[in-house]
């Protein structure tokens, strides 16, 4: 339990952790990697190349600061680190390693002077309250994941049953359970665990799951990405029949059911988990639109089945907007980026609505900008975190 006096001592450091907290990251994660590389595979190299994971860390760290009297003002952050985490299968031994690299981090950058044993010890019991609450809750997570039809623990081995082509950057693969049984249900908008082995090296990653529950098969659409290594290994590598291992579903971007008309805004791959959510929400007779941004039509993934849905379901209503036009056959209802205007010719009258958005950064901070000044509440708006959510991820 931290005391009033490490309390103070942990808001003291939020102006340190403002001008700091990338250097700060920077160092931790130079620690943890050196003292304790069988961490490694729980890491996207690529977050920590552009230096994503080291400000999505130092964030993290700060908002904690911040509101270390006030947790329950953290909000949606939490769970999203949460669901991250149990999609990588961290576990409560992780939390040793990274508490100690991460004391260790702050004694050095800060130096003895500022990094006082008061310090250390505040900062120590403050990480300590952390680690409990995420591990606890994820460790509630996994026992309720194994224990529910057709759930498990750890990771499973699935079969490749299917590989489509959906554009010229999005590839769909259909897994199957191994073992032939059943799998464990899942709310629409959610991810899963992927583990695979990459010229000799573990890598773990997150990848939406592009159609709905139906408790016999998953389905991911991954983009090949520039650079990526596991997003390339599966595009050139993993065809039908191949193995590969997953964890349980998780995450909490997820549709809530509502009457109100649904809105469904996804730039690029941020479609793959929205998907899903169409299909539901169709299900339940709900008034969706739907409005994706790409940059062509070349890279514009599953165009025919929105098509489709469109015309089998009148209170469907779609529309896409493209960056570029190339004559294609299959013209856009726009052309450029998507901006304000567009959304409010394309969103319900009513600004009474469930808004979920999901694409690039620069894209869901715009949306979010253009959904604020149409009069859209921002408790009505739901999106999820693009990106690395914690230190481990």
């Amino acid at each position: 339990m931290l005391t009033q006096a490490q309390r103070a001592i942990i808001k003291a450091t939020v102006p340190i952790l403002e001008q700091g907290g990338e250097a700060l990251t920077r160092h931790f994660y130079k620690n943890l990697f050196r003292d304790h590389p069988e961490v490694l595979p729980y890491f996207n190299q690529a977050h920590q190349h552009s230096g994503d994971q080291q400000r999505a860390l130092a964030n993290g760290v700060l908002m904690y600061a911040k509101h270390i009297d006030q947790l329950a003002a953290l909000g949606d952050l939490v769970a999203t680190i949460v669901n991250k985490h149990v999609a990588l299968q961290i576990r409560a031994e992780h939390y040793r390693l990274v508490g100690a690299s991460l004391l260790q981090a702050i004694r050095e950058v800060l130096g003895a002077e500022v990094a006082s044993d008061a310090v250390i010890d505040a900062w120590g019991a403050a990480y300590g309250q952390l680690a409990d609450i995420l591990a606890g809750e994820e460790g509630r997570i996994y026992k309720a994941q194994a224990a529910a039809p057709g759930g498990w623990s750890g990771a499973r081995d699935f079969i490749v049953q299917s590989k489509n082509v959906e554009s010229e950057e999005i590839t769909s693969f259909l897994l199957a359970p191994a073992d032939g049984q059943c799998v464990l249900d899942f709310a629409p908008g959610q991810y899963i665990g992927v583990l695979v082995t990459v010229d000799g090296v573990a890598m773990r990653r997150q990848y939406s799951l592009s159609a709905a529950s139906n408790g016999r098969t998953y389905r991911i659409s991954i983009k090949r990405e520039h650079g990526g290594k596991v997003s390339n290994f599966f595009h050139a590598h993993v065809q039908v029949g191949a193995t590969v291992q997953l964890t349980p579903p998780a995450g909490n971007f997820v549709l809530i059911e509502s009457d109100k008309p649904l809105v469904l805004i996804s730039g690029g791959v941020g479609i793959t988990p929205t998907l899903a959510m169409l299909t539901a929400a169709l299900r339940g007779k709900r008034a969706v639109h739907f409005i994706h941004a790409a940059r062509k039509q070349g890279v514009h993934a599953f165009r025919a089945q929105i098509d489709e849905l469109a015309a089998q379901y009148p209170q469907l209503q779609r529309y896409y907007c493209y960056a570029e036009h190339g004559g294609e056959p299959e013209a856009p209802d726009a052309l450029g980026l998507l901006d304000k205007e567009l959304l409010d010719h394309w969103l319900p009258a009513s600004r009474d609505v469930d808004v979920y958005y999901l694409g690039p950064q620069p894209f869901m901070r715009a949306v979010k900008q253009y959904l604020r000044e149409l009069g859209v509440p921002e408790q009505q708006t739901h999106h999820e975190f693009f990106g690395p959510a914690a230190a481990l991820n």
